[in-house]
């Protein structure tokens, strides 16, 4: 045959070869091909969507999606903590550099479908004698090597798989990193300030506390007061001071909490919770919505189980790279190598080598390696699979638990707010009582201490309301945007929200995976 007609066929054959690196195996893909499985999860919320007791309404939140949820707070203050928080993370900072990671494998994994290429130069001198006189002999070799391993049964193809789920795998875990930092950074906000609020009710509390003692001792001393009343009198405000020092105390700690979350110094902290006074001692407030009544597309907006998920998908594909352990490989490989050459400084030579050809290897004997090394990659799927179950029933809980949270706290509140109204009419008539001299001190300090416990009562349901809400926004996904890109999405904005907030809840993830 000329070469001629071998042209066309060789250039055939390489095209053959080339498509068969995007498609699968030359000859067939051994492996499962994954497909995804429905989330096994109930057909409705058993716990009440928010807003079925009135609380979204009060709050008059967008029930429409959570774009720019934290935006909504209308918090300076809360957005700057939020986007300090992101950028000093360790676990966001972990999570990145996990991407980098799965893409530096996805890159390997795509160059090991097609030929590699080196290139070498050197120089060598020498001196040589074969029972004669030496003659120097002076080398410049520069050559080109080739080496290609043909995917025949989709090894190669599976390992590309595995290494994409596996890059998606840490694009969803760095979403859920930064969801679960934010989250946290709230939280912490919203201790500080509910620690404000207490401190505020303590200390208007002892105010009153160190007034009744003045007055006591004032009456003690001109006889119309038992010593007994002015020693529970002073009594009652020593206690009282003892209490407004602890509430301080801790109020100092959330603050150090806020330095060390956020990494900023901690005069600016200090200047940040201090230089709006409208929001001294005031509880954010979140704005309400309302999650889709399906909990499987909720569960689909979670970026863990979407990570957990794209963990399955990798799993089988690592099936498929060690069933293809187990069947013969080809390679090809070839080099060309001109050298310049000269003998005793006599005229340069060029000296032209080159060779190609195929490698075929047979796996033989292992004494059952590879056998074992499949059957480790199915236990490794199940595995993968079964802790993907378990996120998925975890997230469910997760929701459910904030929905009831919600429920409880909107029925709460109203009789929380009764309580201390009651309480403090009750202590405002016996302390009336008790000033005119028809009551007594014991019975003015019991009224005192049941209007303080049911004010304190009354803020941490309010606190408790805006924690469910977090949680509630934290369960249901938190703003993940599945095609947000940590370049892109890494800077987060003086308002506490990812630059690009927009798809949240349009964004369906297709998680089906055909042959690549």
């Amino acid at each position: 045959m000329s070469n001629k007609n071998l042209r066309p066929l060789s250039l055939s054959l390489l095209s053959l070869l080339l498509s068969a690196c995007g498609s699968g195996g030359l000859l067939t893909t051994v492996g499962p091909d994954y497909q995804t499985k429905p989330l096994q999860a109930a057909a409705n919320w058993q716990a009440p969507q928010p807003g079925e007791h009135n609380l979204a309404t009060a709050h008059q939140g967008d029930p429409a999606n959570l774009n720019r949820w934290w935006h909504r707070f209308n918090d300076p203050v809360l957005n700057r903590f939020l986007a300090a928080a992101q950028q000093e993370s360790a676990s966001v900072a972990d999570a990145k550099a996990r991407i980098e990671q799965a893409r530096a494998n996805l890159v390997g994994a795509d160059a090991a479908l097609l030929p590699t290429i080196d290139a070498s130069i050197g120089a060598k001198r020498s001196s040589s004698s074969f029972g004669g006189t030496p003659f120097v002999w002076n080398q410049f070799p520069a050559g080109l090597q080739s080496s290609w391993e043909i995917d025949l049964f989709g090894g190669l193809a599976r390992q590309e798989q595995a290494a994409r789920s596996q890059l998606e795998s840490r694009h969803a875990a760095w979403h859920d990193a930064r969801v679960a930092v934010a989250a946290e950074a709230a939280n912490a906000y919203l201790a500080y300030r509910y620690c404000e609020a207490q401190v505020h009710i303590v200390q208007a509390d002892t105010e009153s506390r160190r007034e009744s003692a003045r007055l006591s001792d004032i009456a003690g001393k001109a006889g119309f007061r038992a010593p007994g009343d002015v020693a529970l009198a002073n009594a009652s405000a020593a206690e009282g001071n003892r209490t407004l020092l602890q509430q301080q105390a801790q109020c100092e700690r959330s603050v150090k909490s806020l330095v060390a979350m956020t990494g900023l110094q901690e005069a600016e902290v200090r200047k940040l919770l201090t230089e709006a006074p409208d929001r001294t001692a005031k509880l954010p407030s979140p704005p309400a919505f309302r999650i889709d009544s399906l909990p499987a597309r909720v569960l689909l907006q979670r970026p863990d189980l979407a990570a957990a998920e794209r963990d399955v998908a990798e799993a089988s594909a690592n099936i498929g790279v060690e069933q293809a352990k187990r069947f013969p490989k080809l390679s090809l490989s070839g080099n060309i190598t001109p050298t310049l050459q000269n003998m005793n400084g006599g005229a340069f030579m060029l000296a032209q080598t080159w060779a190609i050809g195929p490698t075929l290897s047979l796996p033989l004997f292992d004494a059952g390696k590879r056998a074992a090394d499949v059957e480790a990659a199915r236990a490794q799927y199940q595995a993968a699979e079964s802790k993907f179950r378990s996120k998925v029933r975890t997230a469910v809980k997760e929701v459910e638990d904030a929905l009831v949270r919600l429920d409880s706290v909107s029925q709460r509140l109203p009789e929380g707010r009764k309580a201390v109204t009651g309480y403090r009419a009750n202590f405002l008539a016996v302390r009336e009582l008790f000033q005119v001299g028809l009551g007594n001190l014991i019975d003015v300090e019991t009224s005192r201490r049941n209007v303080l416990s049911a004010e304190m009562a009354l803020k941490e349901l309010e606190q408790e309301q805006v924690s469910a809400w977090i949680a509630l926004y934290r369960a249901a996904g938190g703003g993940w945007e599945g095609n947000d890109q940590p370049q892109k999405a890494d800077a987060v904005s003086s308002n506490g929200n990812p630059e690009k907030p927009d798809r949240y809840l349009n964004h369906q993830v297709d998680f089906s995976e055909g042959k690549s």
